[in-house]
């Protein structure tokens, strides 16, 4: 882009050189940065380290329900919703108490508030667990905001600091180690890779891949197919499987 810009410069004679150009940026790794997930075992122990804790219900959100991180720093109360009376309705008017709920992916924390992709604009079901979290969450979210008085900012945001604004990610991933050391996992996880998890226990449970790449928000298949690579149960091998449960 600098390239380009230095170039239209140079056409309308206000620099004599694209010094630009003669620079070559180093190439990145192919497929990203190396991706790693936690065994369920590892996530179990994570979310009974972040009970109780101002994290739990932000980690509930992106384990079962695989939220990228800007989502979920961006998700607002009015697209957390209930089932009830034949529409969905946010839950500060419906309440927790009904059989479905469900969070509009809507909004990101990126420029302009956008999803990453069109695709990544989604209505996600809350597992049981999430449902809890959130509801506890809301309560300490009010006593913050009595605590806070005329401090508080009233943004809508689910998951804010103590007077309302949004979360840092860095602050975020600070208490993310403290409960993954607590949980016996050490310091080396990120939020990012509860993502991954989600993906990597769907995949091992079954769950095709056009219904993960549904789920994750991707455009197609082979989106997920090539950042979850780590995570995606190798297909190739069903047959073999299905055959020695056929054959014995």
């Amino acid at each position: 882009m600098l390239v380009r810009a230095i170039r239209q410069a140079e056409r309308d004679d206000l620099v004599a050189r694209n010094v630009a150009a003669l620079i070559r940026p180093p190439k990145g790794q192919l497929g990203g940065l190396p991706s790693k997930s936690l065994t369920l075992e590892q996530a179990i122990a994570l979310m009974a380290a972040a009970e109780g804790t101002p994290l739990e219900a932000y980690i509930a959100v992106s384990l079962l329900a695989g939220l990228r991180t800007e989502e979920v720093r961006a998700l607002r109360w009015d697209h957390v919703v209930a089932w009830a009376d034949g529409q969905w309705r946010p839950v500060s008017e419906a309440g927790f108490d009904h059989e479905q709920l469900a969070v509009f992916v809507w909004r990101a924390d990126r420029a302009g508030g956008d999803t990453k992709t069109p695709k990544s604009r989604r209505t996600l079901a809350l597992a049981r667990r999430c449902v809890e979290a959130l509801r506890e969450h809301r309560v300490r979210q009010a006593e913050d905001r009595l605590a806070a008085g005329p401090l508080w900012q009233d943004r809508d945001l689910v998951f804010a600091s103590t007077v309302g604004t949004p979360l840092d990610d860095h602050n975020v991933r600070r208490q993310f180690r403290v409960i993954s050391e607590a949980a016996g996992l050490g310091t080396t996880w990120v939020p990012r890779e509860l993502r991954h998890t989600f993906v990597s226990l769907l995949s091992a449970h079954g769950v095709p891949v056009e219904a993960i790449a549904l789920l994750a928000g991707h455009n197609q298949t082979a989106t997920t197919e090539l950042v979850y690579r780590h995570q995606i149960v190798p297909a190739l091998t069903r047959g073999a499987e299905v055959m020695d449960q056929i054959f014995g």
